[in-house]
Order: structure tokens, then sequence, then C-alpha cells
């Protein structure tokens, strides 16, 4: 498949324009702002036609309508997971009544999810989950703990991964459920204070929390299979919006290279065009990855472990070139900070000690690597203790 914008898209770019332009006022409330969008048809473009969306898009006008989100820099999405995980996992394994249940809902913007996957001790390891979910008559009881669970504290759902077989190990005898996260008593959030000041995740701990049997997809005991199929998705158009994102911030750390006078210093000079080219790489590779996706395709098991080891390292180092740039200003907050008042980062400076985290959440560097070593490269497995 060739990947280009034709008339068709452009065309349908300047509609998402126009439509952003008028509906993109002030600062919205996340979830008044999910149900904004999916009045007007804006979420689950790529579902397909089975009637449990809103309009459907060709997958260049997806990436057009992505790029284009984030290029007026317009709110990050509350329901992201939702759409972008949840859906095309139920589109792939879910029941038929699992998919008019929760699909048009989310469509709406009236339900949002959360990802209950990475648990102490078993984080990039995901086949290491211990939290456990035993039957009981027409539901599970689930009971355990889940880490880095980002949106826990809005969500009305989270898909979990537990293990329903007592006694299987690694990623035998796991199923993933869907449970509502309305349950005082049964169900705990916590906010994970970060070192930039934000807690964008959480701690969630599940004590004999229900999930009805009808509610597990893919069958019991399918859940690695599920889970699987939900990381492909993770990184698919998401990632040019992404990377819009990341040309916004190399373009604030050159206006600040430039106000310095930091650009004069012919090493970063050359980080600035080094930082610049490897993005445009990461385009055309990101562009060149969904150009082969089409009916009969076979999947690239590498290419989603690729495009994270690719960004990862390339964010970090856009982070350290900010502080570069900035200078010894990039140690202190502003200029009229009181200790009376609370401590707040600037853009690059939140850039910076955020990025800390991007070769570890969403599977670690070395995670990223034995999937291209074992399932791609053919080389053998490593041992696991």
């Amino acid at each position: 498949m060739e990947f280009g914008f034709g008339a068709e898209d452009e065309a349908f770019r300047s509609e998402v324009r126009a439509w952003l332009r008028t509906h993109l006022v002030g600062d919205p409330p996340r979830r008044e702002w999910e149900r904004e969008l999916g009045r007007d048809g804006w979420i689950g473009l790529g579902w397909g036609a089975g009637g449990y969306g809103n309009r459907t898009a060709s997958l260049v006008q997806q990436v057009v309508w992505a790029e284009e989100y984030a290029r007026s820099r317009a709110p990050a999405r509350s329901g992201h997971i939702g759409e972008n995980l949840l859906a095309p996992t139920l589109l792939a394994h879910g029941s038929e009544e699992q998919k008019s249940r929760f699909l048009p809902p989310v469509a709406r913007g009236e339900e949002l999810w959360c990802q209950g996957y990475s648990e102490p001790g078993a984080g990039s390891d995901l086949a290491g989950v211990r939290t456990a979910a035993v039957r009981d008559g027409a539901s599970y009881r689930v009971t355990g703990q889940k880490i880095w669970t980002s949106l826990a504290h809005e969500a009305d759902w989270c898909f979990v991964l537990a293990r329903t077989e007592p006694g299987s190990r690694r990623h035998h005898g796991l199923s993933f459920l869907l449970v509502p996260m309305d349950q005082p008593g049964r169900i705990e959030v916590r906010p994970i204070r970060q070192m930039t000041g934000t807690s964008e995740f959480n701690e969630v701990f599940f004590d004999g929390a229900h999930a009805r049997v009808e509610h597990v997809v893919g069958g019991e005991g399918q859940g690695w299979r599920v889970a699987m199929g939900l990381l492909g998705f993770e990184r698919g158009v998401s990632t040019l919006a992404q990377q819009v994102g990341f040309a916004q911030e190399l373009g604030r750390i050159l206006e600040k290279a430039i106000a310095t006078g930091a650009a004069d210093d012919p090493v970063v000079r050359d980080r600035l065009v080094r930082q610049w080219a490897e993005l445009r790489t990461m385009r055309w590779n990101a562009l060149r990855t969904l150009g082969s996706w089409g009916p009969g395709a076979a999947a690239d098991a590498g290419a989603p472990s690729v495009a994270k080891l690719l960004w990862g390292r390339w964010h970090q180092r856009l982070g350290e070139l900010a502080m570069q740039v900035r200078g010894a200003e990039a140690t202190v907050g502003p200029a009229d900070w009181a200790p009376s008042a609370p401590y707040e980062l600037d853009a690059l400076q939140h850039l910076f000690l955020f990025s800390r985290a991007d070769t570890i959440y969403g599977g670690s560097d070395e995670i990223q690597r034995t999937i291209i070593a074992e399932r791609v490269l053919g080389l053998p497995r490593e041992p696991k203790g």
C-alpha cells in the first residue's frame, strides 16, 4: 500500500481544522469535551462500519484527524484508552453482546476506561501478574493490585488481566476481564505523585471486586492472547499524533536556543539538527509501517517495539537538550515563586523530568529488545527464573 494524502484526505483535513477551530474554545472540562467529540462523530473513526461508532474514516484520514488534533493543541484525551485500546480489542476478540454493550458509550464519550496490566513485580514482565479472579456463580471476584494505571481516578471501567486458573504460571491461566470501577469498599484508587508534581498514574487495589462472567473477553484462559493483541493496537495511528507533539516541543526548544544565544554553539546546533532529522525519520518509519497494513497483510511483530525504542530514547535526549539550551535557569522555578505557593515546573522542565520514564513505561527498552530478538530474529528465548 502506498501511504499518501490525496484530495479527499485534504478535504477531510479542512473539515477537521474547521471543527476544531469552532469548538475548541478555552479549556473545556475533560468529560464534557469527550461528550462533545462523541456528539459530532469524532470518536471511533477506525472502527469500521459495524454500527458501534460514529462516522467512519480511512486509515489515512485517521492519521489526518490525529495529526490535526495534536497540532491544534486540543486537550489530552480522557477517552484514549477506551477508543484506541479497548475498542479494537473488542472488535477483534469480543462477543457481539460485549461490542453492543461497551462500544456505543465509548463512541458517545460517556464511559471512560483504564488499563489494569502492570503490577508491582510484574511491570514490563506482564506474564508475571498475580492478581486473581475467582469464579463465584455468575461473577468473578477480583483480588490484587495494579500500578501505573493511567486515568484510574477518572475511569468508569477497567480492563484487567487476571489469573483465573489457580496454580497457573506465566502466560497460562490468564483472562481479560471488564471490571466496573464504581465498587466502593472493593476498589481503591491511590494517585502516585511523581517528581514533576503531577499524578497521571495510580495504584489500584481490588478487594473482591465483581466482574460478570459474560464480561470475559475472548474466553476464560485466553487473556494472554487478547492482551498481546491489544498491545499491537497501542502504537498505531496515535504514534503520528504523538510526533506532532514532539515537533511542537522541539520548536519551543529551538526558539529558546535562539533567544538565549545557545544556538550559536556548534555543538547545540548539531544536536538540534540531529533531533529534527531523527524525528523526520521516525515519521517516515511510522508511515511506512501504517502503509503496510491492509487486508491479508502479515503482522510485523517487531514494528511496535522498534517504534517504542526509537521515540523513547529520542524524547529523553530532547529533554536533556532543553536543559542544555536553558542553562543555569533550568534548575530554578519561576521568578515570582514564593515558598507558600505550590512549586510548579514550566513546560521544558516538565519535559525533562517526565521523559526520564519514557524508556520504562509502555514496555521497557529491555523488553522491547527481547521481543525483537525472539519474535523477529528468532534468537533463543531468554531463560525465565
